[in-house]
């Protein structure tokens, strides 16, 4: 590996600079190891020193600040770790090291098939749609609009589940979508991938990136722009993107007709005419044709998309009518709960039986994985100072990172206490997953056993729950916590060793 001594330093007693990976108009990203984590490696990126100024620093700041927020409810948007200033008080922050291709470089040698198309542009309709879902900054809720869509900002890594993942670069000239925001207005982007309105300096909103959207998934399966300009200036793009009119696809090619007229209706003049939403283009992508064209996992994605169809029976609004499993496919996220990676009990019913489910909110690729995990589980009961059960999940999968769905039970509550009989009576229950990018609706569910033993430890515990004496419950979670990260790798040996069809 070649190393540039000027560079190889330790970043705020932790980051260990390794060499430059590239240089964009913002700044530079260097390989480094991030010593306090055993050396992981991670990439940073510094803003540029001929742009020190307090306008840059905002917008990189805010950069640094939406990937943060953005990687947290999206796999397809880079994540962003850590913020901070070097000894010459240059701005840089810390994201994940992601090893792939840019889609610029995949389609540069030849255009896509339209299996490998609609999995990648499903995946990149993901991303921009929790953009375009929005962000709380400064107390204020916004869409966060990319502005500069486009190859070279899409980057390809290689996932075990997935095959494929899609990774949204650099958000530095995102825009929040609301008036009150104080904005820069001048002109940044990408002139062969700008909006009309976006070359006009206009307040923009998601369907300016529909438009870049477009333009690239009519590369992506071309491998040409779809406009070109009398010349490559500012103003030979302004005529070409407000005048010229696209390019149908190439015959030869054999695009569908309904895939060719969501992207050239992506690229109509105006904004009011073009697919209003990412989630108009998701569903222009997910049809039940097109499905047939990809792989099982690819398949198994599109089903998890598919919006549930009831049949009119099933369409009865006592929902007491339905099976246990036909309720957790009319479920939605509760609406007290936020949109954000947690764990938390429910008893659900149906007219003949009632159940305890676990809801559990993940990314779409964990939810994937599930499907195919080994489920086990665990109990760990602490009397005092508060009785509470730490009710142990995990989602097991031999080549992959154990998923971890912990929750607790309150057993001076009668909720905690019903919960615990329920689950001892029954000897099993439901997991429900929900999806950060679409928690409208449950994607799935699973009904997970009990063993024998741990069903009648939680039948005695609950009996005997009104008898114990109450106290400080954070305490008692502290100790529960404890007691996890304790127990974590004699779990993964056992699951390591038998690997069973499901515990």
């Amino acid at each position: 590996m070649k190393t540039y001594s000027k560079h190889q330093q330790l970043l705020v007693n932790r980051y260990q600079l390794c060499e430059i990976l590239g240089t964009g108009a913002m700044g530079q990203v260097y390989l480094a190891q991030d010593k306090l984590l055993g050396s992981v490696t991670v990439a940073v990126k510094f803003l540029s020193q001929a742009l020190l100024n307090a306008q840059a620093k905002e917008r990189f700041e805010r950069e640094a600040t939406i990937s943060a927020l953005l990687g947290e409810k999206s796999s397809h948007i880079v994540k962003v770790r850590d913020y901070g200033l070097d000894s010459q008080q240059i701005p840089f922050y810390v994201m994940e090291y992601l090893s792939g291709n840019s889609l610029s470089a995949i389609i540069k040698s030849h255009p896509l098939k339209l299996s490998r198309f609609l999995k990648l542009s499903r995946q990149i309709c993901f991303g921009l749609d929790c953009a375009h879902k929005g962000l709380t900054l400064n107390g204020e809720f916004s869409p966060i609009i990319h502005r500069d869509i486009k190859p070279s900002n899409i980057l390809i890594v290689q996932d075990t589940a997935l095959g494929e993942l899609v990774k949204i670069l650099d958000f530095g000239i995102a825009t929040l979508a609301v008036s009150s925001v104080k904005q820069i207005h001048t002109f940044m982007g990408t002139l062969a991938y700008c909006s009309p309105e976006q070359m006009e300096d206009k307040d923009l909103d998601a369907r300016s990136d529909i438009y870049s959207l477009g333009i690239m998934m009519y590369k992506m399966l071309s491998g040409n722009l779809p406009i070109f300009p009398e010349d490559t200036s500012f103003g030979g793009w302004y005529e070409a993107h407000h005048h010229a009119k696209p390019q149908p696809f190439p015959a030869e090619l054999e695009i569908p007709r309904s895939i060719e007229q969501l992207i050239l209706g992506c690229l109509a003049k105006s904004c009011i005419d073009r697919p209003q939403s990412i989630r108009e283009i998701l569903m222009g992508l997910g049809t039940k044709e097109l499905g047939s064209l990809l792989g099982k996992t690819e398949t198994a994605f599109l089903k998890l998309e598919a919006p549930v169809a009831l049949s009119r029976e099933e369409k009865k609004s006592d929902h007491l009518a339905l099976s246990i499993q036909e309720v957790c496919s009319t479920l939605k996220w509760p609406s007290d709960k936020p949109i954000q990676k947690i764990v938390f009990p429910q008893i659900i019913a149906s007219k003949k039986e009632s159940a305890v489910s676990l809801y559990a909110m993940l990314d779409w690729e964990d939810i994937i994985r599930a499907r195919g995990s080994i489920r086990y589980n665990q109990f760990l009961l602490v009397t005092e100072p508060h009785p509470m059960v730490l009710w142990i999940t995990v989602l097991y999968q031999p080549s992959l990172e154990p998923r971890w769905l912990p929750c607790y039970l309150n057993l001076k509550t009668p909720t905690g206490q019903q919960v615990l009989r329920l689950l001892g009576s029954t000897g099993s229950y439901w997991i429900l997953f929900f999806a950060v990018d679409e928690p409208s609706r449950c994607q799935f569910s699973m009904n997970t056993a009990i063993a024998p033993k741990q069903c009648e430890l939680l039948t005695q515990w609950a009996n005997s729950a009104q008898s114990m004496t109450g106290g400080q419950s954070q305490e008692t979670k502290r100790i529960l916590r404890q007691e996890f990260e304790q127990l974590k790798p004699t779990i993964l040996v056992k699951l390591k060793a038998s690997r069973p069809k499901q515990f």
